[in-house]
């Protein structure tokens, strides 16, 4: 059989697959995200066998390269890594999210990388490794910038009614939801940083608004000023890979402007560099 393996990257909300074929994809799908902090080996198991099409599972392929949210410790890893195993019978390699982030948009390029999506992150990359990481904190003690992040204070303004009051009604209207039952959703569900990524896309709808824009363009320097100061930014430009990226991606050029930094690249998926990485 010709040099075959399968390559996944996974955030909170949803893994990306490919099956890699001499150099080529053959085969794509989306599963459920998959998170070792918030799912057990058992979940991660079902997750793959179930949502996954058969072509992933007709023969055994030289390798399974996984990248994943909350894939940072080797406690953490093994509870991924067993799942892959017991279900591809074959190698496995799990690795962090963020290392994904930076080979998938630098290739072997050295740089800064960043993700904002569900969460966000930030490292300076080598070429090959990440050789500096400002931890990311995740959505209640860090995760600036990214969708949780806008989910949250936006939410938090309508409870509060310090949002515009017709901006308010809308998102009630729009998502079928009362004040009750957004603390409901934060506060008693483990997908609470999920639940508020959704919230953030409502706001995309409104940016001629002056209050969304300015909600925005704020988190968004937040990220920069508690993040990307601590880097060599002025040496190194940023790609940025991220739902959240993509769609805000021009008052996210704004702020990199008025911040003095440079972006190279905003993606909104480094699955299409994993596969020239990993090639």
């Amino acid at each position: 059989m010709a040099a075959a393996f399968v390559i996944a990257e996974s955030s909170s909300t949803r893994t990306e697959w490919a099956l890699v074929e001499q150099g080529r994809e053959v085969e794509h799908a989306f599963t459920s995200g998959m998170n070792p902090h918030f799912h057990s080996r058992r979940e991660i198991s079902h997750i793959i066998r179930l949502e996954l099409p058969p072509e992933f599972f007709k023969h055994r392929w030289q390798h399974v390269y996984y990248y994943g949210a909350g894939c940072s410790s080797a406690e953490k890893n093994r509870i991924v890594e067993s799942s892959l195993v017991a279900q591809f019978k074959t190698p496995v390699t799990v690795m962090s999210d963020l290392l994904g982030a930076a080979r998938g948009l630098l290739i072997h390029e050295p740089g800064l990388a960043c993700i904002i999506g569900t969460g966000s992150n930030s490292c300076l990359y080598d070429g090959t490794k990440i050789v500096q990481n400002v931890r990311a904190g995740g959505f209640i003690l860090g995760d600036e910038g990214s969708g949780a992040a806008l989910g949250r204070l936006f939410a938090g303004d309508c409870l509060k009614g310090l949002a515009p009051a017709d901006l308010c009604e809308a998102f009630y209207d729009h998502y079928e939801i009362s004040p009750d039952e957004i603390m409901d959703m934060v506060y008693n569900n483990p997908a609470a940083n999920r639940n508020l990524r959704s919230f953030s896309f409502f706001l995309a709808d409104y940016m001629d608004n002056e209050y969304v824009h300015e909600l925005v363009y704020n988190e968004f320097m937040r990220f920069f000023k508690r993040n990307i100061s601590q880097y060599d930014y002025h040496k190194y430009a940023l790609s940025i890979v991220g739902n959240i990226a993509s769609i805000y991606s021009d008052v996210l050029q704004q702020v990199a402007t008025d911040f003095g930094a440079t972006v190279g690249k905003i993606a909104r998926n480094s699955m299409p560099g994993l596969i020239t990485y990993h090639s």
